[in-house]
């Protein structure tokens, strides 16, 4: 049973990482239902790149440089690879390695997904519940004007250039929650949606069967904080797939997206002119810095947040 203190994050990619950690140095109680559409196989390795990124920054070892990979790694293994004529568009360094080594040969063994993460990160020392959103295959399928692509490929080999046309999360009317997802969204005192992409980030955790329905009727304190500032996304193609795919670019457009799932929408300073159109949602407004630099900012952004749900 989780504590009055309880939070629990729906994260992808660095956006949740940070925001994350903010909460990690708060408190031990919380949860971390992180998105695994962008789960992929490359040089036959089970990579599940959001998850990595939340462990490794949970982990005090993530490049804070790029936000993902761990920090200090060396590419050995890639260059040889390379000298052996593989095409090395997806960068994973020694260290990584080692990761999804483990996660592909545990796997294959038949351990679901949500227990090799709880084994990797808790011997990365990670207090925080580490959860995949399902233990289910589910795969990003970008269309675009240039034809279909998987998610990394448009993301990575392809570097979201493409203008998105549309988004399907291939296998996930099929999928299950994984082991803790419905609980941790119903007894949290907290539920926060990070600044991660409202669509290829959150938007696959939302679309598990039973987990928009479980956060709609949580009675938790529901907050979303916006990856969009003065127009423009922080990292990614979150502001590009806004307008690609008919929404405003504003914290105002990504509120609307989350309006029936929230209680408040947190925007940036920058966009404090928005907050009487995102109240008309019938939404609460926190107005601040959203920007997470350091450590420091991002503990400051969580401890805002939990001192405006005790308003």
């Amino acid at each position: 049973m989780h504590s009055d203190n309880s939070v629990t994050v729906l994260a992808g990619g660095v956006g949740g990482a940070k925001l994350a950690e903010g909460f990690a140095r708060l408190g031990d109680d919380l949860t971390v239902i992180v998105n695994t559409a962008d789960d992929a196989r490359i040089y036959g390795l089970a990579i599940s790149p959001d998850l990595d990124t939340v462990m490794y920054t949970l982990a005090g070892i993530a490049n804070p440089r790029t936000g993902w990979g761990i920090d200090g790694d060396t590419l050995a293994v890639l260059d040889q690879m390379r000298r052996l004529g593989q095409d090395t568009w997806f960068t994973l360094g020694d260290a990584d390695l080692a990761t999804h080594v483990l996660r592909t040969d545990r796997l294959r063994r038949g351990m679901p997904l949500s227990t090799v993460t709880a084994q990797l990160a808790g011997a990365l020392g990670v207090r925080a519940a580490l959860v995949p959103m399902t233990d289910d295959p589910v795969a990003t399928v970008v269309d675009t004007p240039a034809g279909r692509f998987s998610f990394q490929e448009y993301f990575v080999a392809r570097r979201h250039a493409d203008t998105v046309t549309a988004l399907t999360f291939d296998g996930v009317a099929e999928a299950s929650p994984a082991p803790g997802v419905l609980e941790a969204l119903r007894e949290a005192a907290v539920v926060a949606i990070a600044p991660s992409n409202p669509f290829v980030s959150v938007g696959p955790i939302l679309s598990v069967p039973g987990v928009r329905a479980a956060l709609a009727s949580s009675s938790a304190w529901r907050v979303a904080v916006s990856p969009v500032i003065g127009g423009a996304a922080l990292k990614g193609p979150a502001a590009q797939m806004l307008a690609d795919l008919g929404h405003e670019v504003s914290a105002l457009g990504v509120a609307r997206l989350y309006a029936d799932v929230i209680d408040a929408m947190c925007i940036d300073e920058q966009d404090a002119g928005l907050a009487p159109a995102i109240a008309d949602l019938g939404l609460d407004v926190v107005v601040t810095n959203t920007v997470m630099g350091d450590g420091a900012d991002r503990e400051r952004l969580a401890r805002e947040l939990l001192a405006e749900r005790a308003r």
